[in-house]
């Protein structure tokens, strides 16, 4: 006969703990480990950190806009260190040709017929440097590998190795020399982060950091952290997060209002809500959880709604930035409970 007893509560808090129905722990794991990684020699910057996360998990491109001199291409570098991947850079120039990207045919003299060479963008993570300093056939060179993931070069399809993952760098103020990226061009990218000046904290910090570091040289500090077949597994499991209906009626009521907004010449397409919905899954996935909730959202809508829409002319001579219109947007429509 069982001895009667009265319940413990530590037993009952213990049942009703949270478990996710994924395993997310070693994608959480390995997120932070990157991010310390990444900080052990760059100072800030943990917005644009944790959206390469995000957008490494969402097989998202991702475009990042700043000034020359605060650690764009470096930060993208160091991120590609942190990761057991093929890794290719890229240097646009007003030269460049798209076949210097891509890759050629030519001719093998000792098999009489032609077999194609592959270029700088048959890698794993690329890395384009200055991408608005190439002209528009070079950068639309791009479109079918950062869509499809695949090159058709003379007929024949050749497919890019997973996982494949685009940084691109541009510099906004710079106009010589330079070609603005068109809007389909910018579409393909999961994310626009736009990087500012450090604070006078953060300032004396990297000063701190680059004289005790003397002659070492910061690539050098980084260990690789995930191969690809790990990368794998997790975004497979980023992409089984859960996502309630009114989370999803979140989203599309939030793009919907860009398309008839006043401030707007262009709203964002059902490309921008996909963007914004797999953003928010990844989100959710290096949170630790296996469900989506409005932060997420929140948290990745500028970055990737901002660049798929345009502001009227006059509205931009006001100095009204896309940014601002989002953040009204994003208030005005109801918090799903």
């Amino acid at each position: 006969m069982e001895e009667n007893r009265e319940p413990n509560p530590e037993e009952s808090n213990a049942s009703m703990d949270f478990k996710s129905r994924l395993p997310l722990e070693d994608l959480c794991n390995a997120v932070g480990r990157i991010k310390a990684e990444i900080q052990k020699v760059i100072v800030g910057q943990e917005e644009m950190i944790d959206l390469l996360l995000v957008a490494m998990l969402a097989k998202g491109h991702v475009l990042i806009e700043g000034v020359p001199g605060i650690a764009k291409t470096i930060t993208s570098k160091l991120f590609s260190k942190t990761l057991q991947v093929g890794f290719s850079r890229i240097q646009f120039t007003p030269d460049l040709m798209p076949s210097d990207v891509l890759g050629t045919s030519i001719l093998n003299m000792k098999q009489g017929e032609f077999e194609f060479k592959k270029g700088p963008i048959f890698s794993n993570l690329i890395l384009i440097d200055e991408i608005n300093r190439a002209p528009a056939k070079t950068q639309s060179a791009l479109f079918e590998v950062m869509e499809e993931r695949q090159v058709t070069i003379d007929g024949h399809t050749y497919p890019m190795d997973e996982p494949f993952m685009v940084l691109a760098t541009q510099n906004p103020i710079e106009q010589e020399g330079t070609y603005s990226l068109p809007e389909a061009q910018l579409d393909r990218f999961l994310f626009k982060i736009k990087l500012d000046y450090p604070s006078l904290e953060e300032e004396f910090d990297i000063l701190k950091t680059h004289h005790a570091r003397r002659s070492d040289v910061a690539i050098d500090q980084i260990e690789s952290i995930l191969d690809p077949e790990s990368l794998k597994i997790f975004q497979k499991l980023s992409s089984e997060v859960a996502i309630e209906e009114k989370i999803l009626k979140y989203i599309a009521q939030i793009v919907v209002k860009t398309r008839n907004h006043p401030n707007l010449y262009l709203g964002g397409s059902p490309r921008a809500s996909l963007a914004i919905m797999n953003a928010s899954k990844a989100s959710a996935a290096v949170a630790g959880r296996d469900f989506v909730i409005p932060e997420d959202v929140k948290k990745v809508v500028v970055p990737a709604l901002g660049h798929r829409i345009i502001l009227n002319p006059e509205r931009e001579m006001e100095g009204m930035t896309t940014e601002t219109v989002i953040d009204g947007i994003v208030q005005s429509v109801e918090i799903p409970r």
